[in-house]
């Protein structure tokens, strides 16, 4: 097919990207909408841009050169992407090109002034809108200054800005060709920015104008503060009109010029109501064209709107699909579970199949719907109840939602509904017997499953895996497992609540669980330490594990002075916890007996930092104190009126925080060693289609769903497009912050503390570890890059239970997400690590290696000066 340098705007739509760019073919859909004005004009097309760059020497090296910079690097970057700009502005445009774009002009006006823009075809995406990472050029007058202007727009594809986002969005420089958009210039009396959701909260239904005087180049620069209007159901409901003293005009020669405004109309709002009520009209149109929400921007001239650009609203968190026409809340999954990343679409499915509530997928993360909950009293009581007592922020999150009239819906009881109410259970007796009786059916039934899927391949598999997981559900619902875990939790609350009524001390409780029997979770932790013990004698061990680089080092081990012994000690270990890793409930994750060398860090840290011993020295420890705390707590009850009643009742109760609270980690213990056992299956499913040529690689199946895998392994096919399209769509949910709450109207909620009592500058969260520590904070986002020394605080974003071993070096612990039962939190305890959870933003507000303190009884943090 011959090359095309030149289409006219009429000509593209949103087929076209590849030719056009993502700004040139949305501004095509949007010319081909009814009632929507778009300025006229061309785009000069990719083709073009690719004469320009063959014509320049060595490009293919310096690219490939570039491709292989780290995104960090912006010393690097900067230097190769100014020798690429300068190169490609300074080729000339081959005549046949120049004479296609001179011959545009004259069509669509050779004196007119133009806005020259650029048009990757990597922007304005779905899942990236790379929004300001090229340039724009207003106001260019004159055929000679639109070609200038044309090869200053193909040469910033290459800012620094520009190859940055694109590195960090997953997009290699050398796919990525640059169209340019000529349109003819508007001279607006109002411009700005119109979103057809709420770009704060995600509000769907909620539409925010920006708006003010002259072009929108003031309000997209900063330059200027805009009038904003929020619009919901054809009706204004908010406004702030600010004063505007500056605004950019266009100059009569070309270019712009910043001016003050007139100050009789400073004050004055730039649009109507009835203005903005009919731009929110053409926005929905816009939106309901391209089916998504859009980022519009728009000019008003002679009080009719034109439409300068509109790009899909990448930021903006999504609603799981309903067709119900109805309201739904959804609280998050993942903030449950201490796993906020976005999963794969494997992971997700196996997840939602053996869980047992049903859950809704949106962004990457797992939701569960509990509208019904909410709208009857006797459930809305006891679900704000159960989720106030681990997360506040939640609760908080939810009151929020049910505080907007008529959201949803108060139906009368019909039934007990809702969580277990917070009360004692007695459907379970303070007895040893119940949790081994659990454990030992729980392995009774992964020795089956490891036998029972042996020699399986193929849909035979899948079958058998169908009947896993719902074997799987049944072990989970076991008539004694929901009540053990309630057990030891209800205690908890009960103890804590009683004591502070009755000796004024808060979180008791947390001493009194130091060192609870059958925590697999605490014990992971130490057990580390033990594998750290048979490492130290040995320098040369020592040494090797310090200069390992993947995961393949454990044979190596024999060869060296006490390399057998630690080889098996680590090789113990993974044999009880390596089918653990950090986000651990989504199956892709790499498990530790997969990723042995992510152990290492930890390994050597404890190596470095302990005695040897410690880890019974440590467990010991926190059982002598607990008891310690238990006798004096009883003496003082016995002093008070009524004393051995409230004595006994609290002996009654220590004795079943500590019979069930370890307990509370074990059923997810249990979940992901069945986890490991499917995935290996799977794995070597992957491997048999690899074989086969149906697969280019067994991680591709990550990005099928378990019934895709299924038919997939029948009909020996993949859909390559898909499981590329997944991939491309899960880059994009990794680089978004889900919410704790979620509405079906696309609000993202977080939920606040409602305090007074905290010192001013102090980072408020919920206290879910006694104690106070002083100590270096050090920010940790990822387990392998785990550097600590005695006496740090760790901050992170979450803690699951991977992240255990490390809290045996540290003095406290600070995240982000979590809550009350959470796993980071009981572990906390259990080691007596003064924490702190649920501190928004904790990774960003503290600074690395500052001295901050942890006040882990009342839930604040202080950054120390």
């Amino acid at each position: 097919m011959s090359e095309q340098y030149v289409l006219d705007l009429q000509e593209a739509d949103e087929t076209r990207v590849a030719a056009v760019g993502g700004k040139g073919a949305h501004l095509g859909g949007l010319a081909r909408i009814e009632g929507v004005r778009v300025p006229g004009g061309f785009c000069v097309t990719t083709d073009a841009f690719r004469r320009i760059m063959a014509r320049i020497p060595s490009m293919a090296d310096r690219l490939d050169e570039l491709s292989r910079l780290d995104p960090g690097d912006r010393e690097g970057i900067g230097t190769l992407s100014a020798r690429i700009r300068r190169a490609v502005e300074e080729t000339a445009i081959p005549g046949d090109i120049a004479a296609e774009i001179t011959g545009a002009i004259a069509r669509h006006g050779e004196h007119a002034a133009y806005a020259v823009r650029s048009s990757a075809t990597a922007e304005d995406l779905p899942t990236a809108s790379f929004a300001g990472q090229q340039d724009t050029y207003l106001n260019v007058v004159g055929t000679r200054a639109v070609l200038t202007h044309i090869s200053r727009c193909w040469a910033s594809l290459f800012t620094e800005r520009a190859v940055t986002y694109r590195r960090r969005n997953g997009v290699d420089d050398r796919t990525v060709h640059m169209a340019v958009v000529v349109q003819r210039m508007v001279f607006p009396r109002a411009a700005g920015i119109l979103f057809t959701a709420d770009p704060v909260t995600g509000n769907r239904k909620v539409a925010t104008v920006d708006a003010g005087f002259g072009l929108g180049e003031a309000l997209v620069s900063g330059l200027v503060n805009p009038d904003v209007f929020k619009v919901r159901d054809g009706e204004v409901i908010a406004r702030t009109i600010a004063a505007k003293e500056r605004a950019v005009h266009a100059l009569p020669d070309g270019g712009t010029r910043e001016v003050a405004v007139d100050a009789r109309w400073r004050e004055q709002p730039a649009l109507t109501d009835e203005q903005v009520l009919r731009l929110v009209r053409l926005g929905r149109r816009v939106e309901a064209h391209f089916g998504r929400p859009q980022d519009i921007e728009w000019c008003l001239v002679d009080d009719d709107f034109h439409i300068v650009q509109s790009r899909p609203v990448t930021t903006l968190f999504p609603v799981p699909e309903t067709d119900d026409g109805e309201n739904h809340v959804y609280v998050s999954v993942g903030h449950q579970q201490m796993m906020t990343d976005a999963m794969k679409p494997l992971g997700l499915s196996v997840w939602r199949m053996t869980a047992m509530a049903p859950m809704h997928e949106a962004g990457g993360r797992l939701f569960v719907d509990v509208t019904r909950q909410l709208s009857s009293p006797k459930g809305r009581a006891a679900l704000l109840d159960l989720i106030g007592r681990g997360d506040p922020l939640t609760r908080d999150a939810l009151e929020t939602v049910l505080d907007q009239d008529g959201f949803v819906p108060t139906l009368p009881d019909t039934g007990p509904g809702g969580p277990p109410a917070r009360h004692a259970p007695a459907s379970v007796e303070t007895d040893p017997g119940v949790v081994t009786g659990l454990i030992k059916r729980n392995e009774e039934f992964l020795a089956a499953l490891e036998h029972d899927i042996r020699g399986r391949s193929g849909p035979a598999l899948f079958d058998f895996l169908l009947e896993a997981f719902e074997e799987h559900k049944r072990v989970l619902t076991d008539p004694l497992n929901l009540p053990a875990i309630m057990a030891g939790m209800e205690a908890t609350w009960w103890l804590n609540d009683k004591l502070r009524e009755w000796l004024g001390e808060k979180n008791a409780a947390d001493t009194l669980t130091l060192s609870a029997p059958g925590n697999v979770t605490s014990e992971m932790g130490l057990a580390l330490l033990d594998v750290a013990d048979a490492v130290r004698p040995h320098p040369e061990v020592v040494a090797f594990l310090q200069s390992v680089e993947d995961g393949n080092f454990l044979d190596d081990l024999a060869g060296l002075p006490g390399g057998t012994e630690a080889r098996d000690a680590i090789e113990t270990y993974l044999d009880r916890y390596g089918m653990r890793c950090v986000g651990e409930i989504d199956i892709t994750r790499p498990r530790w007996r997969e990723r042995p060398d992510t152990l290492l860090p930890l390994i050597l840290d404890n190596v470095r930092n302990f005695e040897p011993g410690a880890a019974r020295r440590r467990f010991e420890q926190g059982r002598q104190r607990a008891r310690e705390k238990e006798q004096e707590v009883l003496s003082r009850l016995r002093a008070l009126p009524d004393g051995d009643r409230k004595a006994d009742e609290t002996q009654r109760m220590i004795d079943r925080v500590r019979t069930f609270i370890g307990y509370r980690e074990y059923p997810k213990y249990a979940i992901v060693s069945r986890y490991f056992v499917y995935k290996q299956a799977l794995l070597e499913e992957a491997e048999r289609l690899v074989r086969a040529g149906v697969l280019r690689d067994r991680e591709d199946v990550f990005y099928l769903t378990f019934p895709e895998f299924h038919e997939a392994a029948r009909t020996m096919r993949v859909d390559e497009a898909l499981v590329r399209r997944r991939e491309d769509a899960f880059r994009s949910y990794q680089a978004l912050t889900p919410p704790r709450v979620l509405t079906s109207d696309g609000e993202c909620l977080d939920g606040a503390y409602r305090r007074d009592d905290v010192p001013a500058g102090a980072l408020i969260g919920l206290p879910v570890s006694a104690g106070t520590i002083e100590g270096r904070a050090r920010v940790v986002l990822d387990l392998a890059q785990a550097d600590l020394e005695a006496g740090d605080i760790l901050v992170t974003v979450c803690t699951d239970p991977s992240w255990s071993p490390l809290f045996v070096g540290i003095a406290g612990l600070v995240t982000e997400v979590g809550g009350l039962m959470t796993h980071g939190a009981v572990i906390a305890r259990e080691y007596g690590l003064p924490a702190v959870v649920g501190v928004e933003r904790a990774t960003r507000l503290i600074p690395d290696g500052r001295r901050i303190r942890v006040h882990g009884t009342d839930g604040y943090v202080e950054i120390l000066s």
